[in-house]
């Protein structure tokens, strides 16, 4: 069958007539289903992905995550996100997702689970021999600075303004200088 421009027209509309009026079609009974969010409790967050800090809604219910959706009060991002951001419902609801500390020794291929006690002091332990191998009072020209070369930290845009102060004031108290944020990468 060969269909000119015209033709083409004649079909779409007739298409849309028979779908949008009804004609030839018998009644259908509507129905709608109740909300999946319906009773949920609405908390505002922020999506923990880059820097821009596009609000979300966190929809919970017995104190599981059941949706997430932008906010379209939010003066960022006006309930729009971009495809990471929609997927951050996958951050609690994944099994793929690791939910305890692993580690992998020196020179081995397999990660093993370990305690967050462990995981926690091995990494004060090796901040610590790496400040203290590094740690500098005075510089070449013997003016006293108090730093650490030998640490550097990378902020994270899943924190909020105060979160960052008080990082950034511990940070400043091991005697890092190179500490850097998210934002500005």
């Amino acid at each position: 069958m060969k269909v000119n421009r015209r033709g083409f027209l004649k079909l779409s509309g007739g298409a849309v007539g028979v779908s949008v009026l009804g004609i030839g079609v018998g009644t259908v009974e509507a129905h709608a289903e109740p909300l999946a969010i319906q009773y949920a409790k609405e908390t505002t967050s922020i999506c923990p992905y880059c820097a821009v800090g596009c609000g979300l809604i966190v929809h919970t219910r017995a104190g599981e995550v059941i949706n997430t959706e932008g906010d379209p009060e939010h003066p960022i991002n006006r309930g729009t996100l971009c495809p990471k951001g929609s997927s951050v419902y996958q951050l609690r609801h994944n099994e793929k997702r690791i939910t305890e500390p692993m580690y992998r020794a020196q020179g081995t291929k397999e990660w093993k689970k370990v305690s967050w006690d462990w995981a926690l002091d091995e990494i004060a332990r090796k901040v610590k021999e790496t400040r203290d191998a590094t740690f500098m009072e005075n510089n070449a020209k013997g003016q006293r600075v108090n730093r650490t070369d030998g640490i550097a930290s990378v902020g994270s845009a899943a924190l909020d303004n105060e979160e960052c102060y008080l990082y950034q004031k511990f940070l400043r108290s091991l005697g890092l200088v190179y500490i850097e944020h998210q934002a500005r990468i």
